[in-house]
């Protein structure tokens, strides 16, 4: 299957229309339609529905604009590793993580790096455990960013010298905020709105679940969320109090929202992993050897 097929593929799923994704691809529309046509006959699939107006994907040709979507990603990822070796160090970057105030701890590495290789570019992707941890395995980003506890079995890992802090994000004028901080008690029968890592069996069995002790089972969790600016727009609409990390969601003067830590308080820990046995770009490689360097001696 050739790549550049698949470029084309993608192109027509995202602008929805054979003439458009032509001429992004300075194509002639019959020749574009061509090489779609080569490609369902050689997969044995329908990828298209045509109707006047639009293309729409059939089911596997969704599948396929997923899969292709991430080998394109590869390769781009791959050529960028190929063109960087050269004794200047440059290249690219990337890293994934939660939505956690750890990141401070990287941007001063990153501004540390720059200042000896300016040319090395890094890319950043948000998304919770789950989504990182499979681009990880996949080779679509070279480091995870993981609030604990999380499964480190498959890679390798340090610990970010730094902690994140649990707590309520709730309307100034709920009753609770008028509290410097909230206890068990004051969450029963209220709507909750948790992260699905939180409420995952893996972390329940641990601190979440030690904290709320007896009543957890019992808990009113009308939403669960992977990013917390979701969670603060439900909150803002009254849907329900948002427990989560301290400094992921606006709660500054201006906002309508504000935050109170849990007590006794809970705190979750962080590592920054790579998958084991990685072969790295020079890029990659120079920022790990920054990190292992300044997290060791904090």
């Amino acid at each position: 299957m050739d790549i550049r097929v698949l470029r084309y593929f993608l192109a027509i799923a995202r602008e929805g229309n054979m003439t458009k994704a032509a001429t992004l691809l300075h194509l002639t529309q019959p020749t574009l339609s061509r090489q779609i046509k080569e490609l369902e006959t050689q997969l044995g699939k329908k990828l298209f529905v045509r109707s006047s107006h639009s293309i729409l994907l059939t089911e596997e040709g969704q599948l396929l604009r997923k899969r292709a979507e991430e080998i394109v990603e590869m390769m781009e990822k791959l050529e960028s590793e190929f063109h960087s070796m050269e004794e200047t160090i440059r290249g690219d970057v990337y890293i994934g993580g939660g939505e956690t105030d750890a990141m401070k701890q990287i941007a001063r590495i990153v501004r540390k790096i720059q200042a000896s290789y300016p040319e090395i570019r890094y890319h950043l992707y948000s998304g919770n455990e789950e989504d990182v941890t499979e681009r990880l395995d996949k080779g679509l980003i070279d480091f995870g960013i993981l609030i604990q506890p999380a499964d480190l079995s498959k890679y390798n890992y340090v610990n970010i010298p730094a902690k994140d802090v649990w707590g309520v994000v709730m309307r100034k004028d709920s009753p609770l905020a008028e509290k410097s901080s909230i206890q068990v008690e004051d969450l029963l029968d209220l709507p909750l709105i948790c992260s699905r890592q939180a409420m995952k069996q893996t972390f329940t069995t641990n601190e979440f679940r030690n904290w709320f002790g007896e009543h957890f089972d019992k808990l009113n969790v009308v939403t669960t969320f992977n990013l917390a600016y979701n969670a603060a727009i439900m909150v803002e609409e009254g849907v329900g109090y948002a427990i989560t990390l301290h400094k992921i969601v606006n709660t500054s003067s201006d906002s309508n929202l504000c935050f109170r830590p849990l007590t006794p308080k809970l705190e979750s820990g962080l590592n920054i992993v790579w998958k084991k046995h990685q072969l790295f770009s020079a890029a990659a490689g120079q920022f790990l050897e920054e990190i292992q360097s300044s997290f060791s001696e904090s």
